[in-house]
Parts: structure tokens; sequence; C-alpha cells
């Protein structure tokens, strides 16, 4: 895949992830199998995220040369520790089988393309 490519793609999942989380948590805590309903708890988190990944999706659009470089590394971080995070609430029984397992395959998959990314 191009490194611009990839670059574009993880900015418009954050985007897309990051709007949600701000504007629509209950969606997302749905997909997680949370009955948001009963249990509105997730909506802080999932607001404080969604501003932070909302950003950091503007950044690897807007910024260039040094700075978007030192965005892209650090989506190599975040989007790692995600993916772990993930797959330690499927294993710890935090979430259920299933919304761990996607949650955990996006995550790498986040992690794949800011890896990608870091070659442009």
């Amino acid at each position: 895949m191009d490194p611009t490519l990839a670059r574009k793609a993880l900015a418009t999942v954050r985007l897309v992830n990051g709007t949600l989380g701000l504007l629509a948590p209950q969606l997302l805590l749905r997909r997680l199998g949370t009955d948001p309903d009963i249990d509105r708890s997730g909506y802080y988190p999932f607001r404080m995220f969604g501003i932070r990944t909302l950003v950091i999706g503007v950044e690897l659009l807007v910024l260039k040369g040094d700075q978007r470089r030192r965005a892209v590394r650090l989506a190599v971080l975040i989007h790692a520790s995600d993916t772990v995070s993930a797959a330690l609430a499927g294993i710890r029984g935090d979430l259920a089988r299933k919304p761990a397992a996607v949650t955990t395959a996006i995550s790498a998959t986040n992690t794949a393309l800011a890896i990608i990314a870091t070659r442009e």
C-alpha cells in the first residue's frame, strides 16, 4: 500500500471514530456490547477520547514535514497500545469475545496503516 494512502486512510478512520465518540458514544457502546440505556458510564471516556482522536486525525492531514513525521511515528505507538488494550480486554473478560476480537482487529489494522505511513 502507498504510504500516503495509508496515512490518509488512518486519518479518515480517526475522524470517523472521533466524531462518533464525541457526538454519538451510544453507537460505539452498543458495538462493544453495552446497553447505553442501562449503563451510560462509557459516555465520558468516549467523548474524552473522541476529541483526542479527531485532533490526531486532523494532524495527519494538515501537518507537513517534521511535524507530520512525528505525528505518524506517534500513531504507531497509539495504535499499538490500542491493539494491546483491546486484546487484554478480551483475555481478561472486560469485553465479550466478539467485540474484543473486532476491536483488536481494527486496532491492529490501524497499527499496520501507521507503520506503512512511516515510509512516506
